[in-house]
């Protein structure tokens, strides 16, 4: 190979390392070209599997800062560049490798951390995302058909109610009424001039009545005339 076409090539594998959320490295000593093909379609659009050599790879993983590689990049070497749901892949190489056992996982690497032939199979066996999100969907739309049931329940109620109330009725030969609360009293406060009106009445009425038992207290009654006389 050229040193520019080694150049090219290293710098394809960086930007790889670089763009992807996680990679794995395998070794694929056996498959036919027909099985790789079967596997990157398996793989899906947001992976990318390539074989690359372990030179030109050491250096493009020293290039972007990818540590822990060296000591796995032997024998014919492909790598899973992933930048889609690392789960899914890891299900994908996973499955691959028990029908395949040709296909050997090595390691990996996801969010800067290095992963094991162990910790891939393990997050083989988590859910992935789409079914995550589906079942966070679920949860809540049961948590608003509870609500809803919860909002409804007094209405339901009080409608059972409206209905025992009406059987009542029928089995008593009239329809039961509830009478609407009689509307409270209005009270209007009086103006000053009729105020002061009714406190003219008030006072003229008083001097009224004191004038009359006085004039009843100074006038003789019959009884005492006759009395007084005899």
């Amino acid at each position: 190979m050229a040193r520019a076409d080694k150049a090219a090539t290293v710098a394809e594998i960086t930007e790889e390392f670089r763009s992807s959320s996680a990679t794995v490295l395998t070794e694929y000593r056996g498959l036919t070209v027909g099985q790789l093909k079967k596997l990157r379609r398996s793989l899906g659009d947001d992976t990318t599997y390539a074989v690359v050599k372990n030179t030109l790879t050491k250096i493009a993983a020293k290039d972007a800062g990818v540590e822990g590689f060296d000591s796995l990049l032997t024998g014919p070497t492909a790598i899973a560049f992933i930048k889609g749901d690392a789960v899914a892949a890891a299900k994908g190489l996973d499955t691959f490798a028990k029908e395949h056992p040709l296909l050997v996982i090595k390691g990996g690497l996801m969010d800067g951390k290095f992963l094991t032939a162990d910790d891939i199979k393990k997050l083989a066996k988590l859910e992935s995302r789409e079914v995550l999100l589906s079942k966070v969907a679920g949860a809540a739309n049961a948590a608003l058909a509870k609500a809803a049931a919860l909002f409804q329940a007094p209405l339901s109620q009080a409608l059972r109610t409206v209905d025992a109330l009406r059987l009542a009725g029928g089995a008593a030969g009239e329809t039961p009424v509830v009478a609407a609360p009689a509307p409270a009293a209005e009270v209007v406060a009086p103006s000053a001039d009729e105020a002061v009106e009714v406190a003219e009445e008030v006072v003229t009425e008083s001097e009224e009545s004191e004038v009359q038992e006085s004039t009843e207290e100074s006038t003789p009654t019959e009884e005492s005339s006759e009395s007084s006389e005899g």
